[in-house]
């Protein structure tokens, strides 16, 4: 499902691997310098952030997928609605807390001495650019797929049960076969809809972590200072965890077949321990001070920030908290709310951090 989606995602990842390495050799601001630095301490710890956050990503996408063993982690669960919007509560704190100053430290560095970047807030319009974007692709792709989706089913079934109606009825079972055909469709129609819903929201959701999970990485895996790596461990398995339940809860709904959610599932489980890796492999001649890598991290954390914000609060919060059943039943509505600002709350916290 949305092939053209999927084939996205793989450039933008191999896009945003590669483009901070043109900020190597480009050394006009000096290269930061850490007083503890420490190359085969800091190491150990890259390799040890590598497989907790490669474990946690993968456990936390793989929870929600228990709902077949567990009833309680099933998608139509009132636990699973609190889960999800714990999750989407981290990956709002993740866009607003975390992600969007460094996007403005980056965009408004005093190594960015040359060009319009001190004359002008980037950063946000950067942000609003992206969420807007996400919003078009959003639509477009739901649009399209529903299109074709209702093209599949308008004729040939109508067609079909008309026909046996009218050898089963004589000539009155005409009426009574196309009004009972018109139903059945157009509840298959709505089902199909949300289905395609659900699927477009999940592969948009995963193309927006991707962006800043490879810069996450790539940032730990060019530190060379064991007292900045060690918070970052924590801090990015808490996060990634509690991301890949959002994310898995999400194809969960999508109901994609195996085969499609085993590779979604590794592509978000690999993309930070990549980016650690890529950061190991450039660190000796990577200056995260040069103005090209302050202008290519800033945007892209930037751009990651809007589509994050924009999924985190439209199609994660606000389809959950306007369903009908949350909107009937007040005990939930508390709940999914404590749930919403705890799952922030302690996303948040870990600024202190990382």
């Amino acid at each position: 499902m949305a092939p053209d989606l999927k084939l996205s995602a793989v450039f933008c990842l191999l896009a945003v691997a590669s483009l901070p390495l043109l900020a190597v050799a480009d050394c006009e601001c000096e290269a930061s310098t850490d007083e503890d630095s420490d190359k085969a301490r800091a190491l150990t710890l890259k390799i040890v952030a590598i497989f907790c956050i490669l474990v946690a990503s993968s456990v936390g996408c793989a929870i929600p997928s228990l709902g077949r063993r567990f009833p309680a982690l099933r998608p139509d669960t009132d636990l699973f609605i609190a889960v999800k919007a714990f999750a989407a509560g981290v990956i709002l704190a993740t866009a607003f807390v975390h992600i969007l100053p460094d996007a403005f430290e980056k965009l408004g560095s005093p190594c960015l001495v040359d060009g319009p970047w001190q004359k002008f807030p980037f950063t946000g319009l950067v942000a609003m650019l992206a969420a807007i974007a996400t919003l078009v692709v959003d639509t477009i792709a739901t649009g399209y797929f529903q299109r074709a989706h209702s093209a599949k089913t308008a004729a040939a079934p109508v067609i079909g049960d008309v026909e046996a109606s009218d050898h089963a009825h004589g000539g009155h079972g005409h009426a009574h076969g196309v009004v009972s055909v018109m139903a059945s469709t157009s509840n298959a129609d709505g089902g199909g809809a949300q289905l395609i819903r659900h699927r477009v929201i999940a592969q948009v959701l995963e193309l927006g972590i991707i962006v800043h999970s490879v810069i996450i990485g790539m940032s730990v895996g060019a530190s060379e200072s064991p007292s900045t790596i060690r918070p970052l461990v924590a801090a990015l398995t808490f996060h990634q965890f509690f991301e890949g339940i959002g994310l898995g809860g999400c194809i969960v709904q999508a109901k994609f077949r195996l085969k499609s959610m085993l590779t979604m599932a590794l592509f978000f489980s690999l993309t930070t321990p990549v980016g650690v890796v890529i950061g190991i492999g450039i660190s000796s001649t990577y200056n995260e001070n040069s103005p090209r890598a302050l202008i290519v991290e800033g945007v892209l954390n930037a751009a990651a920030a809007g589509i994050l914000n924009y999924m985190a609060l439209v199609d994660l919060l606000a389809e959950d908290f306007m369903n009908p059943r949350v909107q009937n039943n007040g005990r939930l509505q508390v709940i999914v709310s404590v749930s919403l600002l705890v799952g922030a709350a302690l996303m948040s916290m870990l600024a202190i951090w990382a």
